[in-house]
C-alpha cells in the first residue's frame, strides 16, 4: 500500500513540473518544485524500501508454511493411499470369503433340500410299511388260528385189537379254535387252506406196531413196524394237506398192532393251519 502512495504522489509532482515549464514560470519556483518533487520521491522509494524489507521475510516464512503443509499433506496422502489398499485388500478377502460363504449356503441349501427329498421319501416308505403292517394285522386278526395237539393215554398198553380203531387223543395240550374233537379222535378242518400234521408212535411189546392217517374215509398214510424185542420203539411221521372246509382228519390203529402210552406222553397227534385258501 505505501508502494502505491509513493508512485502516485510521484506521478504528481511530475504532472506539476510540466506544467509549470510550459507556462514559463519563475526559476526559483522550477526549484522548489524540483526541489518538491524529488522530497517526494525519496520518500516514497524509502517507504517502498522499508515495505520490501518487511515483506520479504514474511514471504519466505509463508513459502516454508506452504511447504512443509505440502510434504504433511504428501505424508498423510501416502498414509491415505495405504489405508485405501489395506481397506481393498480386505474388500477383496471380505469378497472372497463372501463367495466362499456363499457356495458353502448353496452347498447346505443343496443338503437340506436332499435331506428333505429323503426325509419324504422314508415318510412315505414309513407310510407304505405301517400300512402293510396294518393290512397284515387285519389279515392275521382275521385269519383263522388253528392249532391243536394231544397224547393218547395214560393207561399203558393199547390193543392189539381183533379190528381196526380210530385212536381217541384224550390228553389235550393245546387246541385253538377247537377243531380237534378228543371225543371223537377227529380234526375237521374249520377253513379252506393248507396243514401241517403230525404224529408220533410207540410200542414196547413184540410184534407189529404203527397208525394210519385218514383223510374223511381216505387212507392217506400207512405206517408200520415189527419190533423183535421188548421195550419202547418210536417212530414219527409229518403230513402237509390241502383241506376244504369240513374235511376230517383221524388216526387208526389196526388190528393186531399194538401202542404204548403212559404219563410221558409216547402217542401224540398235532397240526396247525399254515395259510388259508
Amino acid at each position: 500500500m505505501r508502494v502505491v502512495v509513493g508512485l502516485l504522489l510521484l506521478l504528481l509532482a511530475l504532472c506539476g513540473s510540466g506544467a509549470q515549464g510550459e507556462g514559463g514560470g519563475l526559476g526559483q519556483v522550477g526549484e522548489i518544485s524540483e526541489f518538491e518533487e524529488t522530497a517526494p520521491r525519496d520518500a516514497a522509494e524509502e517507504s517502498s524500501k522499508q515495505t520490501t524489507e518487511q515483506t520479504t521475510p514474511d514471504i519466505w516464512a509463508e513459502v516454508r508454511a506452504l511447504r512443509d503443509m505440502v510434504v504433511e499433506l504428501k505424508v498423510e496422502l501416502r498414509n491415505t493411499e495405504a489405508r485405501v489398499k489395506d481397506s481393498e485388500s480386505q474388500v477383496n478377502d471380505l469378497k472372497a470369503e463372501l463367495m466362499v460363504t456363499k457356495v458353502h449356503v448353496e452347498l447346505l441349501q443343496r443338503e437340506n433340500s436332499d435331506l428333505q427329498t429323503r426325509l419324504s421319501s422314508s415318510e412315505r416308505e414309513l407310510l407304505l410299511s405301517k400300512s402293510r403292517i396294518d393290512q397284515l394285522e387285519r389279515e392275521n386278526a382275521e385269519r383263522p388260528k388253528v392249532a391243536f395237539y394231544a397224547a393218547l393215554t395214560d393207561a399203558g398198553h393199547v390193543g392189539p385189537y381183533n379190528t381196526d380203531i380210530t385212536l381217541k387223543y384224550s390228553k389235550v395240550f393245546t387246541n385253538i379254535g377247537n377243531a380237534y374233537n378228543p371225543a371223537t379222535g377227529f380234526f375237521t378242518a374249520p377253513v379252506k387252506g393248507v396243514y401241517y400234521l403230525q404224529f408220533s408212535v410207540c410200542s414196547n411189546l413184540t410184534g407189529k406196531m404203527g397208525v394210519q392217517l385218514y383223510k374223511n374215509n381216505q387212507r392217506i398214510m400207512y405206517n408200520d413196524e415189527r419190533k423183535e424185542e421188548v421195550g419202547l420203539e418210536y417212530l414219527t411221521k409229518s403230513v402237509v394237506l390241502e383241506l376244504m372246509t369240513g374235511d376230517e382228519i383221524h388216526l387208526v390203529l389196526p388190528s393186531d398192532y399194538s401202542l404204548y402210552d403212559d404219563s410221558n406222553n409216547h402217542n401224540t397227534f398235532s397240526g396247525s393251519l399254515l395259510f388259508t385258501l
